[in-house]
């Protein structure tokens, strides 16, 4: 057995954060000293470092150096030494989140013409293994997990709004670009939090009583078998769905709606559930923390709509605690908001709107936040839009806004609102203009709190609202609705993005 055991998240071909603190870290026997060298395509030394292993773990700092491919690691103990090459140093991207974040390119529109031709070895991806609870398999699948080139055949398997993301900033930003896959379709933001996290606000203490009170006295045992019986629902109902796409490869999510009936989801609770707080924390985000990062991408939200009015309570928690864990107070939060999205024959329950608005609050408190908008571009019928090229390039005008200071393109954001005699004035940042008749989506209200539908003028950088029944509005808002379409779009052809002012 080796006494000490780097990280897979340092192996051949990885991609370290530029211009930052190189942190590596793995295992190592108790008080083993530890020598780290960093080496340029020439062989030449770019940094040299040691450490000590304390209670079997290492962490070994390497000074900041700057974007450059062909780099080599030695790592030796003093008796035996590993070598890991093609080491790239550029911007590294934790991806993170739930299913829209999973949508992996082969099952995005435009991915399996893109596999087999798409050749980019400045970007990379490293997926970090789903495991839902600490067992051997998953230790071994930690092991082995890799860095992976996008080149012709690879990348099926990488996240599709990630992907988009750094095929478009790559080349912009002309430096090696990796992304850390870390996500799990239908998880609510408190499953990424750890304890402390949870412990310092409200809902995350109500999150874990809940959970509490709905396993107590249940045994891994028997969660397993419910697993296993949740298991067998779900991939019978997968099964008939994929005979029927062969049959007519048209048919709608509707269709199979009606075939099938509505998909079989209520995961069951328990110890091993990858859906209980903190859980996937300890078994996924852990292990690639502290790693250096330039940012984080995430798209969740999709799963609290239903469990709490407070999202912002949480997802400003887990922003905070992301932060103090990778050890880089300003670490850039680039988030994606909710786009529109209803069932087929559902009614409104406006709780899609709620978290819109909870999540621009949290863009709004904290610094180094971007919010991509994608108001524009949700599916009826669909919670999972396969479009995830325009996720990845609206995370893109993000990244340039908030990480790197550049010109981008932005949507259209309510700024404030001031009322004329009868007529509420919505100022915003840019002009925006309607693409199509029809209805625009915004609401206002007079002192008794009863929104109607507004009649509306665009001015400039202004909206003027005005209802015949209400003769002195003071609140406004646009998009209050989990589904429709949107109308009003900015100069730079992105919406205007939803608001409520009161």
């Amino acid at each position: 057995m080796p006494r000490f055991q780097l990280s897979s998240l340092f192996s051949d071909g990885a991609v370290l954060c530029r211009d930052r603190e190189i942190r590596l870290f793995g295992t190592a026997e108790e008080g083993t000293r530890l020598t780290a060298r960093l080496l340029d395509a020439q062989g030449n030394a770019l940094a040299c470092g040691t450490c000590l292993a304390e209670g079997g773990r290492f962490l070994l700092l390497l000074p900041p150096q700057a974007a450059q491919t062909g780099c080599a690691l030695r790592v030796s103990d003093g008796q035996e030494e590993v070598l890991y090459r093609d080491i790239a140093i550029g911007d590294v991207y934790l991806a993170n989140g739930q299913s829209n974040m999973e949508l992996e390119l082969q099952n995005a529109s435009e991915g399996r013409q893109l596999i087999p031709v798409h050749d980019n070895p400045l970007v990379r991806y490293y997926n970090v293994p789903k495991f839902p609870r600490e067992c051997p398999e998953a230790d071994d699948a930690n092991r082995n997990a890799r860095w992976v080139p996008v080149a012709p055949g690879t990348a099926a398997d990488m996240s599709a709004a990630a992907y988009f993301f750094a095929m478009k900033l790559q080349p912009a930003l002309g430096v090696p670009v990796g992304i850390i896959d870390c996500y799990w379709g239908g998880t609510s933001v408190t499953c990424w939090m750890d304890e402390e996290a949870l412990a310092r606000c409200d809902e995350g203490q109500r999150y874990m009583r809940e959970y509490e009170e709905n396993s107590r006295g249940k045994s891994l045992e028997q969660y397993l078998q419910e697993e296993e019986a949740f298991g067998q629902e779900t991939r019978a109902w997968d099964q008939a769905a994929e005979k029927l796409k062969q049959q007519d490869p048209d048919i709608t999510p509707q269709g199979l709606k009606d075939a099938l009936g509505p998909y079989p989801w209520h995961p069951p609770i328990g110890c091993g559930s990858p859906f209980r707080p903190h859980g996937l924390f300890h078994t996924m985000l852990e292990r690639v923390i502290p790693c250096a990062l330039t940012g984080v991408l995430y798209y969740q939200g999709e799963e609290d709509t239903w469990r709490t009015e407070r999202y912002d309570i949480l997802l400003t928690a887990y922003v905070l605690r992301l932060r103090e864990l990778f050890m880089n107070d300003s670490l850039p939060f680039l988030n994606v908001q909710l786009p529109m999205w209803i069932d087929a024959g559902a009614q409104d329950s406006f709780t899609w709107p709620r978290t819109r608005l909870a999540q621009q609050r949290v863009c709004d408190n904290l610094r180094n936040t971007g919010l991509a908008i994608l108001i524009d571009e949700g599916e009826y019928d669909n919670i999972h839009p396969v479009n995830k090229r325009v996720v990845g390039e609206r995370l893109y005008e993000e990244a340039m806004d908030v990480v790197y200071h550049r010109p981008a393109r932005k949507a259209v954001f309510a700024l404030g609102k001031y009322t004329v005699e009868n007529t509420l004035h919505i100022r915003l940042s840019a002009p925006v203009t309607a693409r199509e008749k029809g209805e625009y989506l915004l609401e206002i209200a007079g002192q008794d709190g009863v929104y109607r539908p507004a009649q509306v003028s665009l001015s400039d950088s202004e909206l003027l609202l005005s209802h015949p029944q209400i003769q002195h509005p003071i609140s406004a808002r646009y998009a209050w609705t989990d589904y429709a379409i949107v109308r009003l779009f900015g100069p730079d052809g992105l919406p205007l993005a939803p608001f409520w002012l009161r």
